[in-house]
């Protein structure tokens, strides 16, 4: 009996020459739409649909394949005498190949301007149809759903004439992935369009594969990296213009430099090193703002990941270029800049579009067996918003100060305590077990540069030792959270040794 195929796609890469081959091979082609008009454009004999079913295709094309003539073509066992006895008494031929890719959905709802009624237009129904049943008789039947699959599908047809089992599953479970995929795009899009502050009974979301890894954090972990669907921003996108490959260490490390750097609207350079940040400076330039970055902590950026917010010029570069850096990301580089840095050739420097922004859900955060889903923790304080409770009110420089030291001290790892002075931090306590520790960890840090210097935490003081630590060190203005019963406490210490507190009424945990 002459094989048969059914194809229906959108995306059209490399139709034509695969069905030549197929038609070569003396396969009979079935196929629908644009996909037979593309076909004998190309001079390929096409049977139509319609012809196989009887029935002509309706609704605008919304129904063509789901009719038991294809879809008993497709599920019908050939090793079961009892299936192969339905089909000859309803004079139904099987078919052996499915080729389908689906409506662009996904190409869709990118658009800006898309309209609810388009998005809903490129729900495909007949598409997905094909290819779970294909998918589900991956026994008897060859499912094709990349084009990428073309070739090896050629190989196998003409070294065998038929394709093997194990190939058969791999392409069926790849069918399924990509069917769940295009399923989770439509549930995600309906979902945010009609609840979009919702936690919805069942999350599906959906990911792109961008590269695997050489490992994960340690060398006998295996990773990969995958990017939302249609992401523009961020590191899934970013333009990488030098260097080796980025690590799992590499990619943590850049999104967290990234995501403090994006809170600055003056030019601004942070450093990075283990998710922290070791050195954040503002400056009237991005030359300023990298000096003050790097003498914030001068031993710990080397080998670290330094984020700019501003265009990397050439008298930035060459200040760069004299320490170790593992990657640099900025909007843009000029021509001088890149040649310089490009000189050491393992240096990634990453060319970053847009700002960060959330993602659908907020943060994911995986734990065994489950997933913790929250809002990403995009909270803007200004002055208005914080409430002075000591004698000593700051002034408007340690106002500056203060708010500064709360963008850098929401991207620290709890507990954690960010001392800055002149717009450059030259402190940071990261991840302790407790905020006396953190603060010990920043202060001495900073040493002489502590005196006249804000502090902050970003959570409450339970006890008045941190701000003992503090009054000892010179710091002359705190921010903090507030809403410690024991609040009190610090407050005193602060009203005796002539410092200013504030209380913002928000904290910012970050594990």
């Amino acid at each position: 009996m002459r094989k048969r195929a059914i194809v229906s796609v959108s995306d059209k890469t490399g139709l034509t020459d695969l069905v030549r081959e197929l038609v070569a091979m003396e396969w009979e082609i079935v196929s629908t739409g644009g996909t037979r008009c593309t076909l004998r454009q190309a001079g390929l004999p096409v049977t139509t649909i319609s012809d196989v079913t009887g029935f002509p295709e309706i609704l605008d094309g919304r129904v063509k394949t789901l009719h038991p003539n294809i879809h008993s073509g497709i599920l019908a066992r050939r090793d079961n005498s009892e299936h192969v006895k339905q089909l000859e008494e309803l004079r139904i031929d099987p078919f052996d190949l499915v080729i389908v890719n689906l409506y662009p959905f996904q190409e869709t709802v990118a658009r800006p301007d898309v309209t609810w009624d388009e998005a809903v237009e490129q729900i495909d129904i007949g598409g997905p149809s094909l290819l779970r049943a294909a998918a589900k008789n991956h026994h008897d039947v060859t499912v094709i759903v990349d084009p990428y699959d073309y070739r090896k599908l050629l190989e196998q047809l003409r070294e065998r004439g038929e394709t093997t089992r194990e190939w058969r599953r791999e392409l069926a479970a790849k069918v399924f992935r990509h069917t769940a995929a295009y399923d989770s795009l439509i549930a995600d899009y309906l979902t945010k369009a009609t609840s979009p502050d919702d936690y919805p009974e069942r999350l599906t979301v959906t990911y792109e594969r961008v590269q695997t890894l050489r490992y994960g954090e340690n060398p006998h972990q295996r990773a990969a990296f995958y990017r939302l669907p249609n992401t523009q921003t961020g590191l899934p996108a970013a333009e990488q213009l030098n260097g080796k490959a980025l690590s799992y260490n590499n990619i943590n490390d850049a999104n967290a430099a990234w995501e403090l750097v994006s809170e600055f609207s003056v030019p601004a350079v942070v450093a990075v090193k283990h998710m922290n940040p070791c050195g954040v400076g503002l400056g009237n330039d991005v030359l300023e703002a990298f000096e003050k970055a790097y003498a914030a902590d001068p031993v710990s950026i080397f080998g670290g990941i330094v984020a700019a917010n501003r265009v990397v010029d050439e008298a930035t570069a060459e200040k760069m270029h004299g320490i170790f850096l593992e990657i640099v990301l900025a909007p843009d580089f000029t021509s001088g800049a890149l040649r310089i840095l490009k000189q050491k050739k393992n240096v990634r420097l990453l060319r970053m579009h847009g700002e960060c922004e959330r993602v659908p859900y907020g943060k994911l955060q995986s734990v065994q067996g489950g997933l913790l889903v929250q809002e990403a923790d995009v909270h803007d304080l200004t002055k208005e918003q914080c409430r002075v409770v000591t004698k000593k009110v700051p002034s408007e420089s340690e106002w500056e100060q203060l708010l500064f030291a709360w963008k850098v001290v929401k991207h620290v790892k709890s507990n954690a305590i960010a001392v800055v002075k002149d717009n450059q931090t030259v402190g940071i306590g990261a991840g302790q077990m407790n905020r006396v520790g953190a603060a010990k960890i920043a202060l001495e840090q900073a040493g002489d540069r502590a005196r006249g210097a804000v502090l902050a935490s970003d959570a409450f003081f339970p006890m008045p030792d941190t701000m003992e630590t503090a009054a000892a060190a010179g710091i002359a203005a705190v921010i903090q959270p507030g809403g410690s019963k024991r609040d009190q406490d610090s407050i005193e210490v602060c009203d005796s040794s002539g410092m200013s507190m504030v209380m913002t009424g928000v904290r910012h945990f970050k594990h």
